[in-house]
């Protein structure tokens, strides 16, 4: 069975509409997906609404942006009830934040030479609220002063770089529990991208596992082999249920396609047999 529990739509910075994802993952064979647009679920109504016409097994879901160790941290959300006020609240508030860091990231590169990147960022996002790196780096691409928008973030908006604006995200408890008031599991993202030491990826996960915290994703279009070792160890260990997913966000950009992250190792738990709605 093909399953992919992490991809993202044009309401947050994927360039498909949602019944575009579902379509497109259809004909890749995902019997089992999930959407999951950063810090918004406005999607995943008419997400499962085309599922059900291909015959799709579908998940609602969330990436919630997390500050931890002046990192930004992704939790998915698996399982969601995209209508609970509780998490339509805690994303709200997220999402004014990305607001305010988007105009600041504008402000940052025309003083470096980028210019009319808000009115440009605008142009590539579909959802207004949520204007991200990505479609700045969608921007500067069109102007072909970078080929990729990898090579974008590389120059530009990587931690460290003239783009690149500091942000105070959700609170990992806070974040973890806007997730379950949903009757969601939480699920830490690609944790292999993630530039943290030893002593603080052992602080992330004794919080992530003493707020609730389920599963890790282990299959990740972030991770290599090595990665997917590493943190299948990591959830033997901890006793996580495992996840996977595509990460997908465009056909030109993403490094790997729906339902094309490899299987999970035979002996960890998957995080589907946790989920209700996906039995």
């Amino acid at each position: 069975m093909k399953v992919d529990l992490h991809c993202h739509s044009l309401v947050s910075d994927g360039v498909l509409t949602p019944a575009e994802v579902v379509r497109r993952a259809a004909a890749n064979g995902v019997a089992l997906l999930a959407l999951t647009d950063h810090d918004e679920t406005a999607g995943c109504a008419s997400a499962e609404v085309e599922a059900r016409v291909w015959g799709i097994s579908f998940v609602p879901g969330v990436e919630i942006s997390v500050s931890f160790a002046d990192e930004t941290i992704h939790v998915l959300g698996l399982g969601v009830d995209p209508g609970d006020p509780a998490l339509g609240e805690g994303l709200q508030r997220v999402r004014s934040g990305r607001d305010a860091r988007a105009k600041r990231i504008a402000e940052e590169l025309e003083r470096h030479g980028i210019h009319g990147a808000w009115e440009g960022a605008l142009r590539f996002a579909k959802n207004p609220a949520l204007v991200s790196r990505a479609h700045f780096a969608r921007y500067i691409v069109s102007l072909g002063l970078m080929r990729s928008v990898s090579e974008v973030f590389q120059y530009y908006l990587a931690k460290g770089k003239p783009g690149y604006v500091e942000h105070e995200w959700a609170v990992l408890e806070e974040a973890l529990a806007w997730i379950h008031r949903a009757g969601g599991v939480a699920v830490l993202a690609h944790p292999a991208r993630y530039r943290l030491s030893t002593s603080q990826f052992a602080e992330l996960l004794r919080r992530f596992d003493e707020a609730g915290g389920t599963a890790i994703e282990v299959s990740s279009g972030s991770h290599g082999p090595d990665d997917m070792r590493r943190w299948a160890h990591v959830a033997r260990q901890w006793g996580f249920a495992a996840s996977m997913g595509s990460d997908f966000h465009a056909p030109e950009e993403s490094a790997v396609d729906l339902g094309a992250a490899p299987p999970l190792p035979p002996d960890l738990t998957p995080v589907w047999q946790l989920l209700e709605c996906a039995l």
